[in-house]
Formats: structure tokens, C-alpha cells, sequence
């Protein structure tokens, strides 16, 4: 917005009057009027409310009108949470991630960030053992999780990230001085269960049969990601993890052995369906944009599209 046109404004603001603004500015009111409807198509909404016999601010335009009554500063920041509120990216986006995972993701975040000033992130975090429940009561707009997501009324947009899937057994556990396991181990060992997963997601660290058809013994069920780690660490379970788990828990009571048959696990965002609004789309764009020149995901120059399951 230019020094001229934000004149204009202010003083269409306080006279409230086309013709009397443009008297007072030494121009037509077909200019005060091609100024106005012009500020109103870049922040994408009304500033002024009008009819045959009066002119009133909008609630938008008051706010605009308030912020720029201060220094150059303050204008410009003025205009651009008028924008931002007219385009829904001011606000709360409430981001839910699984314990270190979010630093997987700081990228992303700080390219949204950086482009919606006037917006805030909020974390939660997520048990593994009930990925979806936050979503699904509301209490999350999105959430950083593995593939797959399966779920009618959620939106899946797949990432290019991938973690390598190790086992997590205690320290004194047989296959903690080995160098690698693979699949068919697992049937001699006794997992974790989650209380609240949907069996397809648990199966991708924590198959019910080994690739023979073995049955894989369960354990103690859990809730929570401490609960995991203690259950494990005091050598009642094992369970399958992603890498990035040896990382940030590297206690000594626990041992960590690659898998070296098991696929790589994939992340996603996912998001309700029926809620979806313009700070979620932000965000969706922003992820699509980190990860390589011109947003792509993938090397051959496509880029995975959202799907709902």
C-alpha cells in the first residue's frame, strides 16, 4: 500500500464522505473511490461499509484504521494482519507431534512461520499408543504421523520423510549385542500394545506374525510413550521404533538393533476433513515448499497430493 493511498484511507475514515474526502485531498471521488476498491482486492476484504445514504467503517476497516493512526511500523503491520485476517491465516494452528518428531519437522514450521506472521503454532503431544485420538476430538487441527492413515474422515498429505525401524529391547534383552535382527526374530520376542490404535498402524512397528506366519507374542498394554520406555527398559516387552528413538533415548537400560528387512516407515500430516480452513492449507503449502527447490517432494518433479481414506 502506498503513502498516497493509505492518505485516502485515513481520511475516508474519519470523513466518512466520498466527496468531502476528495475536496479535502484536492482530487475526484472517482479517485478516492478506484483507491479504496483497490486496497480492498489486496487485503481481500471490505474496508467500508456502504449504501445510498451513508459510510461506515467495517469491522476490518476499523482495525486497519487503528493500526495505521501509528508510525510507518505499525502501518505496515497494520495492513498485514488486515490480510491475514482477511485470508484466515491469523490464528491458532494446533500442530501434534510424537515426542522428538517435531524437530523432523523444523523446517516446516519455521516457513510458516516466517510467511504468517499473525499466526501461532501450538504443540501437543501424541501417544503412539492412540495416534488418532486428538485428532479425531478436535483437539489438534493436525498431526505428524506414519503411513498408513486409513480413516474416512481424515485427509492424508504424505511427506518425503522416512525413518529407518529399529527394535527397542532392554539392555540385558538376548538380542541387544546384535548387530541386526531381522523380521522373522520378532517371533521370539513379546511386544507392546497400544490401547487405542487402529491394528494397521500398530502392525507397521508391531506385527501380530512374522513374515512365515510365527504369531508374535503381545505384552503389557501401555498408553503412554513413558510407559513404553519403562515397560522395555525393565525387559516385560520389546517394541519397534524408528531411528531417531535411539537418538533422543539413549538411556543405558535400553538397546536399540536395526531391522534390517523392515520397511522404511513414512510420515504424513494428516487433518479432519470437515475441518479443514485456510491456516491448515497454509500450512500444508509450507511443508509442500520446504523440502526442495520449486516444493517438490520427489525427485522425478511430482508432488504427492492430498488424499482423503
Amino acid at each position: 500500500m502506498e503513502m498516497r493511498e493509505i492518505e485516502i484511507f485515513l481520511t475516508l475514515a474519519e470523513e466518512l464522505h466520498f466527496s468531502r474526502t476528495a475536496e479535502r485531498l484536492s482530487i475526484s471521488p472517482a479517485r478516492v473511490s478506484q483507491s479504496i476498491k483497490k486496497q480492498e482486492r489486496r487485503i481481500g476484504a471490505p474496508l467500508f461499509d456502504r449504501t445510498t445514504r451513508a459510510v461506515r467503517l467495517s469491522p476490518l476497516g476499523e482495525q486497519l484504521y487503528q493500526a495505521l493512526k501509528g508510525g510507518y511500523l505499525q502501518i505496515m503491520q497494520g495492513i498485514a494482519t488486515a490480510q491475514a485476517t482477511a485470508d484466515g491465516t491469523a490464528g491458532t494452528l494446533t500442530l501434534g507431534t510424537l515426542g522428538p518428531y517435531s524437530m523432523q519437522i523444523k523446517n516446516i514450521i519455521d516457513l510458516f512461520l516466517a510467511r504468517h506472521p499473525n499466526a501461532r503454532l501450538q504443540h501437543r503431544e501424541i501417544q503412539p499408543a492412540s495416534p488418532l485420538d486428538l485428532l479425531k476430538s478436535g483437539d489438534l487441527d493436525m498431526a505428524y504421523l506414519w503411513l498408513p492413515v486409513r480413516e474416512p474422515d481424515l485427509t492424508v498429505r504424505p511427506t518425503p520423510h522416512t525413518s529407518e525401524v529399529l527394535l527397542m529391547v532392554s539392555a540385558d534383552h538376548p538380542y541387544a549385542e546384535q548387530d541386526t535382527i531381522c523380521l522373522e526374530d520378532l517371533g521370539d520376542c513379546t511386544m507392546v500394545e497400544g490401547r487405542s490404535i487402529p491394528s494397521y498402524m500398530e502392525e507397521v512397528f508391531n506385527p501380530r506374525h512374522t513374515p512365515s506366519g510365527r504369531p508374535v507374542r503381545r505384552g503389557p498394554k501401555v498408553t503412554t510413550w513413558q510407559e513404553t520406555l519403562s515397560v522395555v527398559s525393565s525387559g516385560q516387552a520389546t517394541a519397534a521404533v524408528t531411528a531417531e528413538v535411539a537418538d533422543f533415548y539413549s538411556w543405558p537400560s535400553l538397546a536399540f538393533v536395526p531391522i534390517r528387512d523392515a520397511p522404511l516407515c513414512q510420515w504424513c500430516f494428516v487433518s479432519r476433513t470437515s475441518s479443514e480452513t485456510p491456516l491448515i492449507r497454509a500450512f500444508a503449502r509450507a511443508a509442500a515448499d520446504s523440502h526442495q527447490p520449486g516444493g517438490l517432494y520427489s525427485s522425478n518433479g511430482s508432488v504427492p497430493t492430498a488424499t482423503t481414506c
